[in-house]
């Protein structure tokens, strides 16, 4: 089985975030980026599982620059076997989706894989685009993947209960909670993703269709009013009259 695996690069939950250039652009100072967890923690794992269980090959696929290449170097570590870098900005969703998809073509692949969304934007745009641009099927927000020959099965949440879907190879899934475990890289993947091939291609001829106007940190915490447990009546007459929510 012949896996691509879309990963991209987001920030640490413990960085300090903030904007510069008029509000206009990420601060990435002092900035620590780490694979995007549900690309790594789902769709990667899950990827390695079906390998290890079928045979076959897991490449993963980002669009980024240099700085992209350690978070890819992560994801080789815990078992990818190569790795492609399209050599351009991740300006927005669209194009780096037609970027990975003009990449894609041809090349074979009977899964290509996503996490749900990205930890920063939670756009989860790029896996639908990619499948239109490769006139795939496509199944979001996965928790189960199964392969049996040319046979998808997977399952996803829906509204009141579980969906089962069937569908035929090649296709597009993004991936969800539930969809795997996530593996610690250990020494031995550490040392053999040093040499294992990152290759760097030049982007297609794209455009982006959207751009970043301005961002904006969300507005911070009101106060809040500890009511002793045994005063049931303030409680009320507060929920009542201020937050007006009774």
């Amino acid at each position: 089985m012949n896996i691509l695996v879309c990963i991209s690069k987001a920030p640490d939950t413990t960085s300090k975030i903030a904007f510069t250039n008029g509000n206009t652009q990420f601060d990435e100072n002092g900035v620590q980026y780490i694979v995007n967890p549900y690309d790594e923690w789902y769709a990667l794992v899950r990827a390695l599982e079906l390998k290890e269980a079928q045979g076959g090959n897991v490449t993963i696929i980002t669009v980024g620059t240099t700085a992209d290449d350690a978070v890819i170097r992560k994801a080789l570590a815990i078992g990818a076997d190569d790795a492609i870098r399209i050599d351009a900005p991740a300006t927005d969703a669209y194009f780096v989706a037609m970027q990975i998809a003009e990449y894609a073509k041809g090349k074979g692949f009977d899964l290509i894989l996503t996490g749900k969304e990205t930890i920063d934007y939670n756009g989860s745009q790029v896996a639908g685009m990619i499948a239109e641009a490769l006139e795939l099927p496509y199944i979001s927000i996965a928790t189960k993947l199964d392969v049996a020959g040319s046979t998808i099965s997977c399952e996803r949440e829906i509204v009141g209960g579980m969906q089962e879907v069937e569908l035929q190879a090649p296709a597009v899934i993004s991936c969800a909670k539930g969809m795997a475990e996530q593996r610690i890289p250990n020494m031995r993947g550490i040392m053999a993703a040093r040499t294992k091939p990152l290759n760097v291609v030049a982007p297609a001829a794209l455009e982006a269709l959207t751009t970043f106007s301005t961002y904006s940190m969300p507005a911070a915490k009101s106060s809040v009013k500890l009511i002793d447990p045994n005063n049931l009546d303030e409680l009320v007459a507060l929920l009542h009259n201020e937050a007006k929510v009774i």
